[in-house]
């Protein structure tokens, strides 16, 4: 058997990084596309990967490069390169080597992205007055998340170390893909219907494509109508979807999200302690008041001489026995001598003087009744004259062959108006 045509995989790897990098056509090209997977790394070198609508391809930017560019790559964001192709030997892949870098514009998802946050937040979705209280102690948690992977590792380690005797519940589900989504949202209903204290939604990190499901408007709405206080715990700390603001909490990562649903075991049984010997201080504290004031109460006076209380209660009675009687006879008294005073009163003695003063109202009044009488006016020579049976009471209202008729206090006496003669203020006139 012939070895020698069998070619090492080092040695197919060299021969390939050879042509490309031989290659004029590689040695400079210029891309457009979307950035994603984006990391900076302590280093100052930029690693990520530049895709469009059917291919990827991994690019690296060395921090030489990197603290050139003035503005800061992210997730999503359209660009245009520069650089060189090559084959990365470690792994056999080929990989841009970016020299320069502009923005060209964001990406498709990144518009999606904020399209729908924008929609939601001004129906309110994210408004904290709907926002639920995440409870202090819980008893049972849900998780939505893969069944497999690091998040949901993070979360039940941290829970089993933080507060084991709580009851964890895990709805598998999908986390990336298309069909994703609808899954999510299948789970968090489900979960409506078990008795939970927490809801954890979530995922491990990735790039904003792997964790587009959680950006879905049905995921959103989900999470907003589900009854259940929910924590969002998607990717990292620097990744944000729109599950995090529609939860009533957001974890940085699903670690956190573990730590914010459950209370520290350790720390519980020290506040416990506190609060244990608290409350032995103040039940010390309250006891031994009680038996100051038990003995108080025994040595004091009264309780030593208890005839004392009879005999105060006994003078108070008499007092009060003296004040009712002294109110009584004065009560009496006052009556008495009101009664003298009527039967001393001059009509109880005169009885027959209480009939004149009836006979003295009425000629009092018959007198006030003459003085009023017109009649008594006439008998002092005055008269009243009328004319067709209306008073006159000017001269003006006489006029010639008017019939006038009299009054005098003892007749009446009609006259036929001939002539007028009037005189006013000494001088004399004719009508």
């Amino acid at each position: 058997m012939e070895h020698d045509k069998y070619l090492t995989v080092g040695a197919l790897t060299k021969y390939l990084k050879y042509k490309f990098d031989t290659d004029n056509n590689l040695k400079q090209v210029f891309l457009k596309g979307e950035i994603s997977n984006f990391k900076a790394h302590t280093s100052g070198h930029f690693y990520f990967s530049i895709k469009d609508e059917t291919s990827k391809i991994n690019a690296i930017m060395f921090s030489s490069n990197a603290s050139k560019i003035n503005f800061v790559p992210q997730d999503g964001m359209k660009v245009l390169i520069a650089g060189r192709i090559t084959v990365y030997e470690a792994t056999g892949g080929y990989q841009v080597y970016v020299n320069d870098m502009m923005e060209d514009g964001v990406g498709n998802l990144y518009v999606a992205f904020e399209k729908l946050k924008k929609e939601l937040e001004k129906e309110g979705l994210f408004d904290p007055a709907h926002k639920k209280k995440i409870p202090e102690i819980p008893s049972r948690i849900g998780i939505i998340t893969a069944p497999t992977g690091a998040a949901i590792r993070d979360i039940l380690s941290t829970i089993k170390r933080r507060f084991p005797i709580c009851e964890t519940i895990l709805f598998p589900s999908l986390v990336q893909g298309e069909a994703a989504a609808k899954d999510i949202v299948k789970n968090i209903q489900l979960a409506s219907h078990y008795d939970l204290d927490v809801l954890i939604i979530g995922r491990g990190g990735g790039s904003i494509e792997d964790m587009w499901p959680f950006n879905e408007e049905i995921v959103a709405r989900a999470i907003y109508d589900c009854p259940i206080p929910t924590i969002s715990a998607v990717g990292h700390e620097i990744d944000f979807t729109i599950s995090d603001f529609v939860s009533d909490l957001r974890a940085p990562t699903p670690t956190g999200a573990a730590e914010l649903a459950v209370p520290n075991l350790m720390d519980l049984k020290k506040h416990i302690n506190q609060l244990q010997i608290r409350l032995n201080e103040n039940l010390n504290q309250k006891i031994n008041y009680n038996k100051l004031y038990l003995e108080n109460m025994k040595n004091s006076f009264v309780i030593k001489n208890p005839i004392i209380m009879y005999e105060n209660k006994k003078q108070m009675v008499d007092t009060l026995y003296e004040k009712i009687v002294s109110l009584i006879t004065n009560k009496v008294d006052m009556e008495r001598t009101h009664l003298d005073h009527l039967k001393e009163h001059y009509i109880l003695k005169n009885p027959e003087e209480l009939m004149k003063l009836p006979k003295l109202k009425l000629a009092s009044m018959i007198d006030k009744l003459e003085v009023m009488n017109p009649l008594g006016i006439l008998k002092r020579g005055y008269t009243v004259n009328y004319k067709d049976d209306s008073l006159i009471t000017s001269v003006h209202d006489i006029k010639k062959n008017d019939i006038l008729t009299t009054v005098f206090h003892d007749g009446t006496v009609s006259a036929n108006i001939i002539s007028i003669e009037v005189k006013k203020d000494g001088e004399k006139s004719k009508i």
